[in-house]
């Protein structure tokens, strides 16, 4: 089985590492020819083109994108259309809308190409060493590229959820709870900083992680971030993201499902870019520790 693989930032970068060492031959190609230069160095086979990609892969075209949501994946399919044939399959594997990834899959079907939709988690060191991946799509495409989600995810770490949209709604409710968890733990370190004992952050997250009810990779990557800097002193408490917790509060809200805990989440996070606070650092640090998201210093 080969691959085309279209978007080599963070996550795409360190996909294609994965599949590599997992014997899925794939060829890379990014807009920027920076990333593929730097990838080539790791042995992929790369390309500078959609032209020279599509050159490179089989009669059977599997293609996998993994660009910022919205026109640029539009963008990506139209400059694929013209060289896919009846039967090729596309790959969104990005954090798209699941109601753009339905689109897609109508307008692609229309002209016999198949269409799936993957949300993808588990951060950096996930999308290196193993994902968490939630497939959307027909059935019977879904189990003829399963062999490329057994390689890139871990034990037990992916599955069918459904047809059109379903694997980047599951994905997008995943990343709601994500915002409210985050925020839980950025509140309650700021108690734990404002209180009346002084404490070790850093070994608190270790305990935390290892056999509390809130162990977690979160609290393991909250861990990481006080080792690096036990006050989180060298960083503001301004907190970025949030396009797909906006989309979990409006389905939700489409749903009649209350999702409070989401709602302040968001609400923190708006507030964090004029008035930071120290839970705040902490939803940022951990963000930049799983995602390699921006952090605005001091």
């Amino acid at each position: 089985m080969k691959l085309g693989f279209i978007g080599l930032g963070k996550m795409g970068f360190n996909l294609v590492l994965n599949l590599k060492d997992h014997k899925i031959d794939v060829v890379a190609y990014n807009r920027s020819p920076e990333p593929v230069k730097e990838i080539k160095k790791k042995k992929i086979d790369v390309a500078f083109s959609i032209e020279e990609l599509m050159k490179k892969l089989p009669k059977q075209k599997i293609i996998w994108i993994m660009v910022t949501a919205g026109k640029p994946v539009d963008a990506v399919i139209k400059e694929a259309l013209p060289y896919l044939k009846k039967g090729d399959i596309i790959i969104d594997g990005g954090n798209s809308f699941y109601r753009d990834s339905i689109r897609r899959y109508n307008y692609l079907k229309s002209k016999k190409i198949n269409f799936l939709d993957i949300g993808t988690s588990g951060g950096l060191s996930g999308a290196r060493h193993g994902a968490s991946l939630m497939v959307g799509g027909d059935k019977k495409i879904f189990r003829k590229i399963e062999q490329i989600c057994r390689a890139a995810s871990v034990k037990n770490g992916y599955a069918y959820t459904g047809p059109s949209g379903a694997g980047h709604f599951v994905k997008m409710v995943h990343n709601g709870i994500e915002y409210a968890w985050l925020q839980a733990a950025g509140e309650g370190f700021e108690l734990l900083s404002k209180g009346p004992y002084k404490l070790d952050f850093e070994k608190i997250a270790r305990v935390w992680k290892n056999g509390s009810i809130i162990q977690s990779k979160m609290m393991e990557w909250a861990e990481d971030a006080f080792r690096k800097d036990s006050k989180l002193s060298r960083m503001q408490g301004v907190v970025g993201g949030g396009e797909t917790g906006r989309w979990a509060l409006n389905t939700a809200k489409e749903y009649k499902v209350p999702f409070e805990t989401l709602n302040l989440a968001l609400k923190s996070r708006k507030k964090s870019r004029k008035k930071p606070r120290f839970a705040g650092k902490v939803i940022a640090a951990i963000r930049y520790e799983f995602g390699g998201h921006e952090v605005i210093k001091k």
